[in-house]
């Protein structure tokens, strides 16, 4: 069993960690150690030495490479989104001068700006199915360079300037968006109402011996009113 001490002094470690030896702003190392614990709540209060390993290492991982105090005009920025929109949108912030620089262990993108001197980038995701490295070295060859990685895919980014000539920066970087999390709705959504009508057509032929094709109706009048119940609710 975990106490529940053993969790808050890692994280409060942690916390002392991004702020003083790392520099990280005081609100975004908060807004960090909230969504570590929710994390482990989630993971029904998982050991933090288990889940995320030695602390001073772990903080080194949140960090931004080269982080310090001096660096503290930087803004940072870490974001969650599925692979429905992921590409898109990081191509969207790019051009509004976020540089990925590595997807952290919660698989979300952390990313910085300089608002003084923001430059524009350009994103692109792989699949990494064998030969990773080759594909690394082939990309570099064209600018890319690697700027993280999830269980199966890479992501890659370069300077617009390298592939379309000259681009200019932002002249007024909007503020850091507020919104952490950009799901694929509709898909989402979609892909939810054909498991539902699939789990209701097994059900259904299993328990009454009725033909699949029959259960598949029944599942597909079961799935699309919640299906858009659930669409309804999200857009309120």
């Amino acid at each position: 069993m975990i106490y529940r001490g053993a969790v808050t002094g890692y994280l409060d470690r942690l916390a002392e960690l991004l702020r003083e030896a790392h520099g990280l702003p005081p609100d975004h190392v908060a807004a960090t150690v909230a969504d570590l614990a929710a994390h482990l709540a989630q993971a029904g209060g998982a050991d933090p030495q288990d889940a995320f390993g030695p602390v001073d290492a772990f903080a080194r991982r949140l960090a931004p490479s080269g982080t310090s105090a001096a660096d503290e005009h930087l803004e940072t920025w870490r974001w969650l989104a599925d692979t429905y929109v992921d590409e898109h949108l990081m191509n969207r912030f790019g051009d509004e001068g976020w540089e990925a620089e590595r997807v952290d262990p919660l698989g979300r993108f952390v990313t910085h700006r300089d608002p003084e001197r923001p430059r524009r980038w350009e994103y692109r995701r792989e699949l990494i199915t064998g030969g990773g490295e080759r594909l690394g070295e082939r990309l570099a060859r064209d600018g890319w360079e690697p700027c993280g990685s999830w269980v199966v895919y890479a992501w890659f980014k370069r300077e617009k300037a390298v592939g379309a000539g000259p681009a200019p920066a932002p002249p007024e970087p909007p503020p850091v968006p507020r919104r952490p999390t950009f799901p694929g709705r509709r898909r989402g959504y979609v892909l939810m109402g054909g498991a539902m009508a699939l789990v209701a057509a097994v059900v259904v032929a299993a328990s009454t011996g009725t033909a699949f094709g029959v259960g598949l109706a029944v599942g597909l009048l079961v799935g699309a009113p919640v299906t858009a119940w659930a669409v309804r609710a999200r857009r309120r």
